[in-house]
């Protein structure tokens, strides 16, 4: 492989690391309280609001359901809107981040539901509120489980940045439609697919490791 095409490489790995840390930021920093949200607003928990939980539920599950390169193309005027433009890194971010969002927040809540309510009646016996509950007793016993849950996107997020690059997103995936399909680069599309997996593996692994530090059991 030439030096060119080594730089080629480094560059949309570049992309790529660009954009799954920008997206898996946003989606945490929206995906945890909308997560906590569907968890303390449903039914018999201590912010009981049924209508806010079932129209929370309705948008994260559209979303969800939706192919993520349908989304893609589905909000390209939002993504000009944003971020200027509906090609390049900062574009896929837009829809990176809508499609990640939902998901971490029923991870979020997947993980918060496994807390025992007994901890939580124990905390409201003794006259904490619901945001001291929600701080002190729910996040902090979840909190592994969210961490795998995190992980889990980070690595979802991967495979969409690759996807991303089907319609000009940047990094590895436009680099191996570019070069290894179009131009019929063996080893560009074997270095891609090698280094794609090398980022899933480091990212499971730190995951692992720090929910298995996290754990108190």
């Amino acid at each position: 492989m030439s030096q060119e095409m080594l730089a080629l490489l480094l560059e949309a790995l570049g992309e790529t690391l660009y954009m799954v840390a920008v997206s898996a930021g946003i989606a945490t920093v929206l995906g945890v309280p909308l997560g906590v949200i569907l968890v303390s607003t449903s039914r018999g928990h201590i912010l009981q609001n049924l209508w806010l939980n079932r129209i929370l539920g309705y948008i994260a599950n559209a979303t969800r359901s939706t192919p993520f390169i349908i989304l893609m193309v589905a909000i390209i005027p939002l993504t000009r809107v944003l971020a200027g433009t509906s090609i390049g890194t900062n574009a896929a971010i837009v829809p990176l981040s809508i499609a990640a969002i939902p998901f971490v927040g029923r991870v979020v809540e997947s993980a918060l539901r496994e807390v025992d309510y007994g901890l939580i009646e124990a905390a409201q016996a003794m006259g904490a509120s619901p945001m001291q509950i929600i701080r002190r007793v729910l996040l902090p016993e979840a909190m592994p489980s969210i961490v795998l849950g995190l992980t889990l996107a980070v690595i979802s997020l991967i495979g969409y940045s690759a996807m991303a690059g089907a319609i000009g997103g940047g990094g590895l995936g436009d680099l191996a439609i570019r070069f290894g399909y179009q131009r019929f680069r063996v080893d560009v599309m074997i270095s891609t697919v090698v280094i794609l997996i090398a980022l899933v593996q480091l990212v499971q692994s730190a995951g692992d490791l720090l929910s298995r530090r996290l754990n108190k059991k």
